[in-house]
């Protein structure tokens, strides 16, 4: 657990630069992060000094540079990084979504299926996602779950989606015999 308590503002900006770096493995300049976030370019200037002096950004100078996420962000954001993670699908209006990877699937209420809802933890960007969109996540890696659902709300600070599900299928083994 990391003991380094972030704004949601500075979260929101960390996830922004961790999401970005993943797709392009190289320093992400401050007005990408800005347009990722709707924030002003000066204003992401600002939040990366005080998040080099947490030691959770460091600054790349040149033409080509900008900001790296170091190990410590990773750490704060509580983000797995994995070598080699196991793939989940996730499918988003019908089309493969290939630059996300989903961490944790949370389902709640799962007594009354109609107050169903699952929370979708990813790393990626969430950005071309919108509230009633359709999602289908899985299958899953051991359990081959798949669900089906349209998002209720998104939670871009901790990069959650939350899903109104429809329809829930994890397919029973045949017994040994």
């Amino acid at each position: 657990m990391s003991s380094i308590e972030l704004t949601p503002s500075q979260k929101k900006i960390l996830r922004a630069l961790t999401n970005l770096h993943k797709e392009s493995e190289s320093a992400i300049k401050g007005e990408d992060i800005a347009e990722q976030v709707d924030r002003n370019p000066g204003t992401i200037r600002n939040q990366m000094q005080s998040l080099k002096a947490l030691q959770l950004v460091e600054g790349v100078p040149g033409p080509k540079g900008g900001y790296k996420p170091t190990a410590a962000a990773y750490e704060a954001l509580e983000i797995q990084q994995m070598d080699d993670p196991a793939s989940v699908p996730l499918e988003h209006e019908g089309e493969p979504v290939t630059d996300v990877i989903v961490e944790e699937i949370d389902l709640s209420s799962v007594h009354h299926p109609e107050l169903c809802r699952a929370e979708i933890h990813m790393q990626g960007s969430m950005s071309d996602i919108s509230e009633d969109d359709s999602i289908i996540v899985g299958p899953t890696p051991l359990s081959k779950l798949v669900i089906e659902g349209r998002v209720d709300g998104k939670d871009d600070t901790n990069n959650i989606l939350i899903l109104r599900i429809e329809d829930m299928v994890a397919p029973a083994e045949e017994p040994a015999h």
